[in-house]
């Protein structure tokens, strides 16, 4: 008996041992305070812009904060990735076995929010809250939505070349992940993720992007073989929540939303709708902020969260 007990002891720190080395992870703040994991977007990106400039800064509001860059995305580099849900939902229970977490508050950011929102459908007891941070609901409404903005703009100059762009990207398979991936790059062109004007706080943040050298490099690194690999296993530019948050809300289980004006990844009625769904009291749309709600208005964030996470 007690051999088969030192075995399974070995095993689980040799497989612990493994678990660290493929996940870059930190965490800040004390144990015993409610925990937050924070979960990056993309696919293919990493959680450095909301580490260095607010993981701290929230756990001094009182929470444990961890951070942690998906396997095969970020710092967690990882050949043999699977870039699948059921690999990202393996690595979060270790996560919560790792702290000894009962519950937590999950902090989805864009497509961390997809993550977030699928984990608590199959761990509900493993959840203290969802908050959606810019997060996407249906993914082909958000292309839609890109796509007539972009339009938009590139009539109002005049611009021929792109709008032919535009509608070959309209003639294309809407499943496919050459499609998303235009759609996100004219976004990107266009300044949908950058407020139109930016708060003083803001300024300050993001001046930090140019004088840390670690913040500048990894808030611009992306994996691409991360949303091929999401799209391939998981067709995750066809998803939509709509059901499983409605799912959610029938349990009872706390949702919130935290979004800005200024994002261009949303229409207002994309937002309004998921605010009748989880509720209007639950979702915050704030002015002068885009995706990264957590910068854009930082202090507003913290506040949102310190009043629904109570300690």
């Amino acid at each position: 008996m007690k051999r088969i007990v030192l075995i399974s002891c070995l095993w689980l720190i040799l497989f612990s041992d493994t678990f660290a080395q493929k996940l870059y992870l930190k965490t800040f703040g004390q144990a015993t305070q409610p925990a937050m994991i924070y979960l990056h977007g993309g696919p293919g990106y990493n959680s450095a812009s909301f580490e260095f400039t607010t993981a701290q800064k929230l756990a001094n509001a009182g929470f444990f904060v961890i951070v942690y860059d998906r396997r095969g995305e970020g710092r967690s580099t990882d050949a043999k990735a699977k870039f699948s849900f059921e690999e990202t939902f393996a690595d979060l229970h270790q996560i919560y076995a790792q702290y000894k977490l009962k519950k937590a508050t999950l902090l989805g950011h864009s497509f961390g929010g997809v993550v977030a929102t699928l984990f608590a459908e199959k761990h509900p007891k493993k959840i203290q809250a969802v908050v959606l941070v810019g997060a996407p609901v249906a993914l082909q409404e958000t292309f839609e939505t890109i796509i007539g903005r972009v339009k938009k703009i590139y009539q109002d100059k005049n611009d021929e070349a792109n709008l032919q762009y535009v509608s070959r990207l309209e003639n294309m398979d809407k499943k496919s992940i050459q499609y998303s991936s235009y759609c996100f790059m004219h976004a990107m062109q266009n300044g949908f993720y950058t407020p139109k004007k930016t708060t003083q706080e803001a300024k300050t943040i993001y001046a930090q992007f140019g004088t840390n050298a670690l913040l500048k490099k990894y808030a611009r690194q992306m994996s691409y073989a991360a949303p091929q690999g999401f799209w391939k296993n998981e067709q995750y530019t066809t998803i939509d929540l709509t059901k499983v948050l409605m799912k959610l809300k029938a349990q009872k289980l706390p949702l919130y939303g935290l979004y800005g004006q200024d994002d261009g990844l949303y229409s207002k009625h994309q937002v309004e709708s998921l605010a009748t769904l989880i509720g209007k009291e639950n979702l915050k749309y704030y002015e002068q902020c885009s995706h990264s709600v957590f910068i854009d208005q930082q202090t507003k964030f913290i506040n949102a969260l310190k009043t629904w996470v109570k300690n």
